[in-house]
């Protein structure tokens, strides 16, 4: 009965994983007109304003319980703001302005490989050989998803591409290194503030936008900020940063979604074929959650926020 509620959990928290990257994957219906109007930076910085404000009650509380907890707490607390945050998605919001809607997107989806050996190195995660099946499918479906002619690849430009995979790899530090969830989302956007504003100084962005593209800014902090980051961190604590990282494929397959019928981007047959691949490898997740990989073993580091 209790291996039923273990499995359980596990499967809920990837659903959430699943659904919350859903909710980034429609990012691009807000973001990409916004990033064509207004500067990215000053995007990210307005984003994390509105986050801030909204959370201020639980930031005065969760940053003195990081500095409690000690040194490495706080370097992480740092690395998920100013990086897996603001830095992140300012790289992704400028991969919009650089590139096409859907390549970008797709590309950065390398995150599973990057969570995989972090999760590996700093949590002491052990995948399953069965947990590859879904890697291998989930990133296959991907690549196909990525490019028209898989076999034949062309990229729309190396700029965009680059932004892209230094977001991945932020994003992936933001699935290892955590604290709980009643707590993560309030510090990662307190740290991500003060980067963000940094960033509009050193980019030379105004600190404004228009009174309409702030008003999209904030329903953009949000929904795919505020609600989407509640729900995958809740998911998140709930089943491992490996498995979580697979469940995060729902982002590209909602993201070129977004590209044909919102920017009527062409999809060809080999980007149908990844579409429904990555989204048998993603709904065949939640019950095989618990099974696919080992958890940390006796002395392997903490997941941050768990010592107390």
């Amino acid at each position: 009965m209790q291996n039923g509620g273990v499995k359980l959990k596990a499967s809920i928290g990837v659903a959430a994983v699943a659904v919350a990257a859903g909710l980034w994957g429609m990012d691009a219906l807000i973001r990409r007109p916004l990033a064509l109007s207004t500067d990215p930076a000053t995007i990210v910085f307005g984003e994390h304003v509105v986050l801030v404000a909204i959370l201020f009650p639980i930031v005065v509380t969760a940053l003195p319980a990081l500095w409690r907890a000690g040194p490495r707490f706080v370097a992480a607390g740092i690395v998920v703001g100013a990086g897996s945050s603001a830095l992140a998605t300012i790289f992704f919001t400028q991969a919009f302005v650089d590139g096409d809607p859907v390549t970008p997107v797709v590309l950065q989806k390398v995150q599973p490989l990057v969570a995989v050996s972090l999760a590996a190195v700093l949590l002491g995660e052990r995948p399953r050989p069965r947990f590859g099946f879904f890697l291998v499918g989930g990133l296959a479906g991907t690549w196909l998803m990525a490019f028209p002619s898989p076999f034949d690849v062309s990229l729309h430009g190396m700029a965009p591409v680059l932004y892209a995979l230094a977001a991945a790899g932020l994003w992936a530090l933001g699935t290892v290194l955590e604290l709980p969830f009643q707590q993560v989302t309030a510090v990662r956007f307190a740290f991500g503030l003060p980067a963000a504003f940094i960033a509009v100084l050193v980019l030379g962005a105004p600190l404004r936008a228009s009174l309409h593209d702030e008003l999209f800014i904030a329903l953009l902090a949000i929904v795919t900020g505020l609600v989407a980051l509640l729900l995958y961190y809740w998911g998140l604590s709930r089943t491992t940063a490996s498995v979580a990282s697979v469940a995060e494929l729902t982002f590209p397959v909602v993201a070129i979604a977004v590209g044909y019928f919102a920017f009527d981007a062409t999809l060809t047959s080999t980007q149908l074929a990844g579409v429904a691949l990555t989204s048998l490898v993603v709904l065949g997740l939640p019950g095989r959650a618990r099974e696919l990989v080992d958890d940390r073993p006796p002395g392997a580091p903490a997941l941050l926020g768990e010592a107390s």
